[in-house]
């Protein structure tokens, strides 16, 4: 309960950090990414491990969910994407084309179409159906491995986030870098759109979250509070609420609008990524320790 800073359920087996984690859109199931080289299917009910993925040779990264919810797009340290039958557990298509490690992925809104950031400073957007290479974004900068990405609802725009300090807007269908967003004074590591459409939240080695205005570029509000890296942030479906997780061994609840810290869990080790169901209260969080924990919010006004 993540009001009272008491966790309801732990999910115990990957052997070492769980980097990503998606939950399936009916909020029945939870995938995990893990550096062990593994993924990892839970009911979230029960917390049973359903089935586990190793086609990966080194450690899993970033994952997405199909809209749909039957498969899962996965990216490695390998330099590759997977696209992974869900009730299978098949490996059904592998993407190559980045010249190093992939750090996300992120979906278009209708399914066909996967967005790909990689420490070879690029985005990269591929046909899911296909496996074929369509477009490569180009801009970020000097030490600008791409560490997050995320598509607007109407599918036309992917914002990115970098080890540049930086965040961009790039034009899916030219692939030009449209606006860029400075205000972080170290590497951006999360992004995430507000439901509208019209908001995107950051996050950052500098210990802090930023709210831009995706229009305008302007930096509108800070979230101030973790004492370390926040490696991952998530919104709450109503685009009221914030969750960050950080490796100063905390998730941390927040209100959007006034920036304000609602309530904190504190784990036994960093926290490296988070997500929220489709319910807009069950919370899960990875730690470098392997565990998952499952939360919930209730009297969170």
């Amino acid at each position: 309960n993540l009001e009272t800073g008491k966790y309801e359920r732990t999910f115990n087996g990957h052997s070492d950090w769980v980097t990503a984690i998606a939950v399936t859109p009916d909020g029945k199931r939870v995938i995990s990414a893990s550096y062990d080289k593994t993924l990892k299917l839970w009911n979230l009910e029960t917390g049973k491990n359903e089935r586990t993925s190793n086609s990966h040779s080194v450690s899993v990264t970033p994952i997405a969910v199909t809209p749909d919810g039957k498969r899962v797009i996965s990216a490695s340290s390998d330099k590759t994407l997977k696209l992974w039958n869900l009730e299978t557990g098949e490996d059904e298509r592998t993407f190559n084309g980045h010249s190093n490690s992939v750090r996300e992925v992120a979906l278009t809104p209708d399914g066909k179409r996967v967005i790909s950031g990689s420490d070879d400073k690029t985005l990269k957007l591929w046909n899911l159906e296909t496996g074929k290479y369509e477009r490569t974004f180009k801009g970020h900068s000097g030490w600008g491995w791409v560490n997050a990405v995320a598509v607007t609802l109407d599918g036309k725009w992917v914002i990115s986030a970098s080890d540049d300090k930086t965040l961009k807007l790039w034009n899916i269908q030219t692939g030009e870098d449209e606006r860029t967003f400075n205000g972080h004074s170290s590497s951006v590591r999360a992004v995430a759109l507000t439901p509208d459409g019209k908001q995107v939240i950051s996050a950052s080695d500098d210990k802090t979250l930023k709210l831009w205005n995706l229009e305008t570029g302007e930096d509108e509000r800070t979230f101030k509070g973790h004492s370390g890296w926040v490696h991952a942030v998530a919104l709450t479906p109503d685009g009221k609420r914030v969750i960050s997780a950080s490796n100063d061994n905390t998730l941390k609840l927040w209100n959007i609008q006034t920036g304000e810290e609602i309530a904190t869990f504190t784990g036994e080790a960093p926290f490296n990524c988070c997500a929220v169901a489709a319910d807009g209260v069950t919370i899960v969080a990875g730690e470098s320790s392997g565990r998952l924990h499952f939360l919930r919010l209730e009297n969170v006004e």
